[in-house]
């Protein structure tokens, strides 16, 4: 094993502090808001509350928990993420696939008309025509169809389609395999980083999304956990209590706090099992072509 010189040392130390410095500074946002989160609000109020909490409690996690919005807008989220990460990953794969095969008629033509969405579309007040002329206002569908499909993504796949080596698929043609076999049995198993990546791109796209809620839902029944968080953050709660109102009177940093923690839970969950597959997927998909 081949030993390293002290200069070597000198940069791969200074390489790792630096990359230190930027986790502590991509972590501190989190760390603040949780210590406001549950802190005692006089601390909080008075800009008290740095890195470590002050004070103790819990109850503006108990009273973000017992409103039955949090949990509609929450179960709301969740079926968006999953069907709109289901139907963006159908249809990026099966795009991407024929995309990426020289043999297909037309492959430069129909990659071009994708490109031109990127930079050109119809617009704010036509699209919202068009889902009140489908009658698809105030339901969650409005929330998964516009965004079926990202051409950015698309090219990602494609690119990754395009590293995998021609000598497998035409193995599996002698053999007698369709182009759906081809896809299913090889193109997918070994284009997991890519779509482990793209999942994860679609689905905090689908998580974080709020402007489409709020231009197209007006029940507050069917909004999803960012329209939430944002009326927390504005001071609007949806079906508060007088008895709860009066509890905000004192305690709203802290409920705003505790409403962006559990926001951001389900990411952080889903992140370190889909982690290991990114910096593969991203570097592969973007300098193949």
């Amino acid at each position: 094993m081949k030993r390293l010189s002290i200069g070597d040392k000198c940069i791969t130390a200074i390489v790792y502090m630096f990359l230190m410095v930027i986790g502590i500074i991509c972590l501190f946002p989190f760390v603040n808001v949780f210590s406001k989160s549950i802190s005692l609000e006089r601390f909080v109020a008075s800009g008290q509350v740095f890195l470590l909490p002050k004070g103790f409690q819990l109850d503006a996690y108990n009273f973000i928990l017992k409103n039955r919005f949090f949990f509609l807008s929450f179960r709301n989220s969740v079926i968006v993420v999953t069907l709109g990460v289901a139907l963006n990953m159908s249809l990026t794969v099966l795009a991407g696939y024929p995309l990426s095969r020289k043999a297909f008629p037309g492959q430069k033509v129909i990659m071009y008309l994708f490109i031109f969405t990127m930079f050109f579309s119809g617009g704010m007040v036509p699209l919202y025509l068009l889902l009140f002329n489908l009658k698809l206002l105030d339901t969650l569908a409005s929330l998964i169809l516009p965004s079926f499909l990202s051409v950015y993504n698309l090219i990602l796949m494609k690119n990754f389609f395009l590293s995998i080596p021609d000598e497998l698929e035409e193995s599996a043609r002698m053999e007698g395999c369709s182009n759906f076999g081809i896809l299913l049995k090889i193109f997918v198993p070994l284009s997991m980083p890519a779509i482990m990546t793209l999942t994860l791109f679609y689905a905090v796209n689908h998580w974080n999304a709020f402007f489409n809620a709020m231009m197209y839902i007006t029940n507050e029944e069917k909004q999803p956990l960012q329209i939430f968080l944002r009326n927390i953050v504005l001071d609007l709660v949806p079906g508060a209590t007088n008895e709860e109102k009066i509890f905000l009177q004192f305690d709203m940093q802290s409920v705003k706090s505790a409403t962006i923690i559990l926001s951001t839970i389900p990411i952080m969950v889903i992140y370190p099992f889909i982690s290991k597959h990114f910096t593969k997927g991203v570097i592969v998909g973007a300098v193949k072509g």
